[in-house]
């Protein structure tokens, strides 16, 4: 946490409110979270002076994007970032803070100091780490049915640690991968290289839906996460299986079950999420094989 849809709807917000701001100065108190470069008071100087123009996003990574320079921000278990004015006062945690010219401040806290800077020259941040291995994009239109297909097909582990492994698929969490696996009616261990093509069909389509739901509600506040204007997310009232254990599925009535698959907490019905049997998956639809569309109101959005 946060996943795809709140790095995603923190983008939006922070296009909003810091975009065509420029950057006085910068300064660091915990300089761990700057992993690049690795002289905090080169990243505090070099900042100085750039004006922000783009807001974008790499799987669950903002890329603050300057004139000059592209900031990579992962904001891992709980951080969050804030428009303040200068004279507030500074809350509890906040370890980053980017004093603009017209005398706003965004403020980076992290009570769990787990999320990471990293400060590249522009287009470089695709090569190096930490975007230089991830995976597909499920809200970019390259996130097709055909090449998703192709993709599963070499992978003969479960499949519910493929669609969290972010050199597959990016963006995907342990929340958005239940959800997905639930619309789609497949088991989570069942093996990704034996799903038929109309079953991963379905699977890619519910992706890009769950998705896009999410993102058009701000995302689920499950724990603590907020957008960059404090307000919470609003998908955790709509979500079908996670966190539902014991309670009633919605769709056959039997109670939703709580595993481990992949040493994540794993949410399903047993019901409508039948464990693979050898022998059970007939057809294996070809890659190439025309795709099921998306729902009609599920916009696709870019990364």
């Amino acid at each position: 946490m946060p996943e795809l849809p709140e790095v995603e709807t923190v983008r939006r917000t922070l296009t909003e409110l810091i975009v065509g701001k420029t950057i006085r100065s910068v300064k660091v108190s915990l300089p761990r979270i700057i992993q690049r470069p690795d002289d905090v008071q080169r990243f505090e100087t070099e900042l100085a002076g750039h004006r922000i123009v783009e807001i974008g996003r790499r799987g669950k990574f903002l890329r603050i994007v300057m004139d000059g320079l592209v900031l990579v921000s992962h904001l891992r278990m709980e951080g969050r970032y804030g428009l303040y004015g200068e004279g507030e006062p500074v809350e509890k945690h906040t370890h980053v803070i980017f004093k603009f010219t017209d005398g706003t401040e965004l403020r980076y806290k992290d009570v769990r100091q787990f999320g990471t800077m990293h400060l590249f020259p522009p287009g470089e941040e695709f090569t190096n780490q930490p975007l230089a291995k991830l995976g597909l994009e499920p809200l970019d239109p390259s996130f097709t049915p055909e090449v998703f297909r192709q993709l599963m097909s070499r992978r003969k582990t479960k499949i519910k640690p493929v669609l969290l492994n972010q050199e597959y698929v990016v963006g995907l969490g342990n929340i958005y991968v239940d959800e997905a696996l639930f619309r789609a009616g497949i088991h989570p261990e069942h093996p990704a290289d034996k799903l038929s093509g109309l079953k991963l069909d379905r699977l890619h389509d519910a992706i890009v839906a769950t998705l896009n739901e999410a993102v058009n509600a701000g995302g689920s506040s499950i724990k603590s996460y907020v957008n960059g204007q404090g307000e919470m997310g609003m998908f955790q009232h709509a979500l079908r299986i996670y966190g539902r254990t014991g309670e009633a599925c919605l769709e056959c009535g039997h109670p939703v079950e709580k595993t481990v698959v992949g040493g994540r907490g794993t949410h399903f019905c047993p019901k409508c999420q039948k464990p693979y049997r050898p022998g059970r998956e007939q057809s294996k639809v070809k890659p190439g094989r025309p795709a099921s569309r998306v729902s009609e109101n599920s916009e696709v959005l870019k990364g």
